[in-house]
């Protein structure tokens, strides 16, 4: 399980950048542009049209894999209430990333909104509310477990760095991005490494 874990953040890292590449003229078509508008229905946009749901297989694995990852840290941190809260609300941003499999509708559309479309939004909203105060928490929870401790600075550092940039849009969300998959990555290697 704990090898599954590691995968997660390079399966969404490297989907994102696959498709973003491949789907390039299609994410323009939806209004999309790298440097000017970068969070223009992206990353979600890539569900929509040609190999969409690669797109969508990925939300939902990955937010699969971030609830094992939870579980696998709620197994491995030192037992108190930081711990548990901490990867409980991991597990919960785990099901809204998954959740996000609930397609998008695009900004620039001739027909009205989706069921799915508000469901996605909501997901979205969701899964931001659940990780950061997860990461706040978790940093506490590592800072309490000796063989965690040092991961605690940087899980807070990571956050306020990660933080103002998802709510900035722009081009600070791939900040936001990169920040969060090498904080998931990094921690996965650290479970991987730790034995209770």
């Amino acid at each position: 399980m704990k090898k599954i874990i590691l995968i997660g953040p390079i399966l969404f890292a490297v989907v994102l950048a696959t498709l973003t590449i491949v789907k390039y003229d299609f994410l323009l078509s939806l209004g999309w542009h790298p440097i000017n508008d970068p969070t223009f229905d992206w990353p979600s946009g890539l569900a929509l049209g040609p190999y969409g749901w690669i797109m969508t297989a990925t939300f939902i694995t990955s937010g699969l894999i971030m609830i094992l990852f939870a579980y696998r840290l709620f197994l491995d941190l030192k037992p108190g209430t930081a711990s548990k809260l901490g990867a409980t609300l991991m597990a919960f941003a785990g099901l809204f990333l998954a959740a996000l499999a609930f397609t998008t509708d695009p900004t620039n559309r001739d027909y009205p909104a989706t069921w799915h479309g508000p469901l996605h939004d909501l997901s979205f909203v969701l899964l931001g509310l659940t990780l950061f105060p997860a990461m706040i928490v978790l940093g506490f929870a590592f800072r309490a477990d000796e063989r965690w401790e040092n991961l605690a600075a940087y899980t807070w550092g990571t956050l306020a760095l990660a933080g103002p940039a998802f709510f900035i849009k722009g081009a600070a969300f791939y900040l936001f991005l990169l920040a969060i998959l090498v904080w998931n990555e990094v921690a996965a290697i650290r479970l991987n490494q730790t034995r209770r």
